[in-house]
C-alpha cells in the first residue's frame, strides 16, 4: 500500500499565548494517535508538531493512503436459536444477518465455535480498510474536539448563517499526503495547499506548500515564519544570550516567560533596551517583575546577579533600522517603572507595624475570621515553636516577626504585584531599622513555596513559616475542606511538604503530635471541628509519597514509618540504614523471622513480658538466642541513640543463626504455661530489639 508524509495545518486568528504550547502538543498527539487506530499510520511514526502564534499543525511520516483491510469476526447468536431441526436458518438469524450486511447465502458459511456453555454462529468477513479522506476528517475532528480549551469562542462563518465553535476563528486548512490534497473540511473550509505567511515579512502570500516535506522551509523562507514551537524557543534562547553576551550581563532566566514570548512571535528579532539608572533605586524583584508580567522584556542581570538598566526586547518584526522599536519599547516600560517607584516611595511613608491595625478589615476566611485574627494565631503558634527551639529569645523575635508578616499586604506595590508578598516586607522592615533576622524572617515565612524552593534562611524564619503553614492546615481541616481527589484549592498539599521538609532538612527536634496540638491550640474554642487524626494522617501520607519520590521503595517506606515516628526529621536516616539492611545476605530470613515473632505475639494471651528469665531456659537454642541479645542488643541500642542507624541495623545480622536455630528446635507454645510465658518474653524481647529502626517485617517477601 502506498504511503506518504502528512502535513495539516490549521490556520487561525491569534491563540492565546499562555496555552499555545499545550494546544500545539494535544493537537499533533491527538491526530496521530487517531490515525493510528485507524490503521492509517505507524505508532512509531515520528510526529513533529508545529505551533505559532497563528497557526497548529503537524507532520506525521509514513501514512497509508489506504488501511490494510482487516478480517472481522461477528457472533450472531447460539446455534440452537440460529438453526431449526433441520439445519435451516430461523427467522431471526435471518434478520441478524441482514444487520450485518449478509443474507441466507451465507448460512452454510458461518463458524460455530464454542461460546461458554453453548456453541455460537459467528459470521467471518473482510472489513476493507479507510480511506486517508475519510480517516484524516474523522481525525482532525477528533483532535479539535480534545483540545484542552477551558472557554471556546462561537463565531460566524462566511455564509453569514452558520455558527461554528472553535478556540479562535480558523480561516485556513491545508492538508497534503506528500504533495496531494487530501479532500477534507472543517468548520466551513475545504482543505487546500495555500497558507499565510508572516503579517508584514512573508516574501510572498499566499504561501503555497508544495508537499508536506516542504512545509517548514517554505514558511521560513517564503512566509518569515519558523512554525516549530521548539525551534523557535531555541532561536529566542540563542538570541536573548548573543545580545546580552558582549556586555558580559546575562538574561533572566523564567521558561514560562519564554514559552509566551515564543507564543507571541513568528520570527524573534532580539534588541537590546535600556531605562534610566534612577530607577534602579527600586527593589530588583518589583522592577523585574513589572518588566516581565507587564512588557515581556527579559530584565539583564550582571555578574553578580544584581539587575542593570538594560533589558532585552523579543520583536516580532526585523526592520533594516530597530531604533525606532527599541525607543517605542522603551517610552513603554518607563511609566511602569515609574509606577513602580512611586509605589515603592509612598509605601514607605507608613511604617510596616503600622499597617497591622488594618489586617482586622480583610476577610481570610468566611469561617476563619480576618487577616488579622489569623495573624494573632500564627503569633501564638511561631511562639509555641521558637520557645522549643530556641527558648524566650527565640520566641519573642518569632513573635514580632508574625505580627508584621501579613503587613505588607496592605501597601501598594502588593496590591499591584501580589507575587511580591513578603518580598516587600522584607524591604520595609529593613527602612524602617528592624533587625535582618526579622526582615528576612517575613520575607520567608513564605518558603518554600514550591518543589526545590529555598528553606527560610534563619531560625525566626523557621517558626514563623512553620506557624503559617500549621495555622493553614489546621484551619481549612477544622472546617472541613480538605484536598479531594485531584483537587487542592488551598495548596494544602504543598503546605504540608513545606513543614515536613522544614522538619528534616533543618533536623528539628519538634513532635509532629504536638506541633499540630498547639495549633489547634490558637483557635478559638468551638470554631473548629476535631480534625486532630486527619492532619496528622495526611502529613503523613505527604511524607510517605515525598520518600518514594526519593526513590525509596514501598516497602522501605512502609518499614520506617509502620512505627509511628513521633519526630520526622530521623526519617531519610532511617531509610538508608533499612535499604543498608536489605541488601545483607541475613536480612530477608531475618525480616521473615520477624514476621513471625510479631504474629506470634499478637496471638499471644494475656500481657507479654519484656525480659526473659535465664533460670527458666530449657532448650539450648533458646539460651544462645539469649546470649546473642545479651550481647547484640547493646551495641544496636547505642548505634541507635547515636543516630548512626545503619550499624544499629547491621549489628542484627549475628542474630541470624540463633533466631533459626530458636525456631527450628524450640517449642514456643509450651505446655508448661510458665515456660511459654518465658519464651513469649523472650520472643518480645528479640522484636523490641530488631524494630527500633524500622519495622523489619515489612521487608519480608
Amino acid at each position: 500500500m502506498t504511503s506518504a508524509n502528512l502535513l495539516v495545518e490549521l490556520f487561525v486568528e491569534e491563540l492565546p499565548p499562555k496555552a499555545l504550547k499545550k494546544l500545539g502538543e494535544a493537537f499533533s498527539a491527538a491526530l496521530a494517535e487517531s490515525l493510528v487506530a485507524q490503521g492509517l499510520a505507524d505508532a512509531t511514526a515520528a510526529v513533529t508538531p508545529f505551533a505559532s502564534p497563528r497557526r497548529l499543525g503537524v507532520h506525521i511520516e509514513n501514512v497509508l493512503a489506504r488501511a490494510a483491510d482487516k478480517p472481522v469476526s461477528t457472533k450472531l447468536m447460539p446455534v440452537s436459536v440460529g438453526l431449526d431441526a433441520d439445519g435451516k436458518a430461523t427467522p431471526a438469524l435471518l434478520k441478524r444477518l441482514a444487520a450485518v450486511g449478509a443474507d441466507e447465502s451465507v448460512v452454510s458459511q458461518l463458524r460455530r465455535a464454542a461460546d461458554g456453555k453453548n456453541e455460537a454462529l459467528f459470521h467471518d468477513s473482510i472489513a476493507p480498510g479507510t480511506t486517508l479522506a475519510d480517516g484524516l476528517q474523522r481525525a482532525l475532528e477528533a483532535a479539535m474536539a480534545k483540545l484542552p480549551i477551558p472557554k471556546v469562542m462561537q463565531y460566524q462563518l462566511a455564509d453569514g448563517w452558520s455558527s461554528v465553535h472553535f478556540v479562535r476563528p480558523v480561516h485556513g486548512l491545508v492538508a497534503l499526503h506528500g504533495s496531494d490534497v487530501v479532500p477534507l473540511s472543517v468548520l466551513g473550509l475545504q482543505a487546500g495547499r495555500d497558507t499565510q505567511g508572516h503579517r508584514f515579512e512573508a516574501r510572498v502570500s499566499p504561501v503555497s506548500i508544495q508537499n508536506a516535506d516542504s512545509y517548514a522551509a517554505q514558511l521560513k523562507d517564503d512566509g518569515a515564519v519558523i512554525a516549530s514551537f521548539a525551534e523557535r524557543r531555541a532561536e529566542i534562547v540563542r538570541q536573548l544570550q548573543a545580545a546580552a553576551a558582549p556586555s558580559g550581563l546575562k538574561p533572566v532566566e523564567d521558561d514560562a516567560l519564554l514559552d509566551e514570548v515564543t507564543a507571541l512571535v513568528e520570527r524573534p528579532n532580539v534588541l537590546v533596551g535600556q531605562f534610566e539608572e534612577a530607577f534602579l533605586e527600586v527593589p530588583q524583584e518589583c522592577l523585574i517583575l513589572t518588566m516581565k508580567a507587564n512588557q515581556k522584556y527579559f530584565p539583564l542581570l550582571d555578574t553578580a546577579g544584581k539587575l542593570t538598566n538594560r533589558f532585552l526586547i523579543v520583536s516580532n518584526i526585523s526592520p533594516a533600522d530597530a531604533s525606532a522599536v527599541i525607543q517605542g519599547n522603551e517610552r513603554v516600560v518607563r511609566p511602569r517603572l515609574a509606577d513602580a517607584k512611586f509605589f515603592f516611595d509612598q509605601d514607605r511613608k507608613k511604617a510596616l507595624d503600622s499597617r497591622v491595625l488594618g489586617l482586622a478589615k480583610v476577610v481570610y476566611h468566611n469561617k476563619l475570621g480576618t487577616q488579622g485574627e489569623r495573624v494573632t494565631r500564627v503569633q501564638a503558634i511561631a511562639r509555641a515553636i521558637g520557645q522549643q527551639l530556641g527558648g524566650e529569645a527565640l520566641a519573642l523575635k518569632a513573635d514580632q516577626a508574625a505580627l508584621l508578616a501579613k503587613a505588607d499586604l496592605l501597601t501598594d506595590m502588593v496590591g499591584e504585584f501580589p507575587e511580591l508578598q513578603g518580598i516587600m516586607g522584607r524591604y520595609y522592615a529593613q527602612h524602617d531599622g528592624l533587625a535582618d533576622v526579622i526582615a528576612f524572617a517575613i520575607e520567608d515565612h513564605y518558603k518554600p513555596r514550591f518543589a526545590g524552593d529555598e528553606l527560610p534562611r534563619n531560625d525566626v524564619g523557621v517558626c514563623v513559616a512553620l506557624a503559617d503553614k500549621l495555622e493553614t492546615l489546621v484551619g481549612l481541616f477544622g472546617i472541613g475542606e480538605k484536598p479531594t481527589g485531584d483537587k487542592d484549592p488551598f495548596a494544602l498539599r504543598r503546605h504540608a511538604l513545606g513543614v515536613i521538609r522544614m522538619l528534616i532538612e533543618k533536623e528539628l527536634p519538634l513532635r509532629q503530635f504536638d506541633l499540630v496540638n498547639i495549633a489547634f491550640a490558637a483557635f478559638p474554642q468551638g470554631l473548629l471541628g476535631q480534625a486532630h487524626t486527619d492532619v496528622e494522617m495526611f502529613m503523613f501520607e505527604r511524607l510517605s509519597g515525598a520518600m518514594r519520590e526519593q526513590g525509596y521503595s514501598a516497602n522501605e517506606v512502609d518499614a520506617v514509618l509502620s512505627l509511628n515516628p513521633t519526630q520526622i526529621y530521623p526519617v531519610p536516616k532511617q531509610l538508608e540504614a533499612v535499604r543498608a539492611f536489605a541488601g545483607l545476605p541475613e536480612a530477608p530470613a531475618l525480616a521473615a523471622a520477624n514476621k513471625r515473632v510479631g504474629n506470634i505475639l499478637k496471638k499471644a494471651e494475656g500481657e507479654v513480658g519484656n525480659t526473659a528469665d535465664p533460670a527458666r531456659f530449657v532448650e539450648t537454642a533458646e539460651m544462645a538466642l539469649f546470649a546473642a541479645l545479651g550481647e547484640i542488643a547493646p551495641r544496636a541500642d547505642a548505634a541507635f541513640a547515636a543516630g548512626d542507624y545503619t550499624a544499629s541495623l547491621q549489628a542484627l545480622a549475628a542474630l541470624k543463626a540463633p533466631v533459626d536455630a530458636f525456631f527450628d528446635s524450640v517449642m514456643v507454645n509450651a505446655d508448661d504455661p510458665a515456660l511459654k510465658a518465658n519464651r513469649l518474653a523472650l520472643l518480645n524481647q528479640l522484636h523490641q530489639t530488631m524494630n527500633k529502626v524500622a519495622d523489619l517485617s515489612r521487608l519480608a517477601a
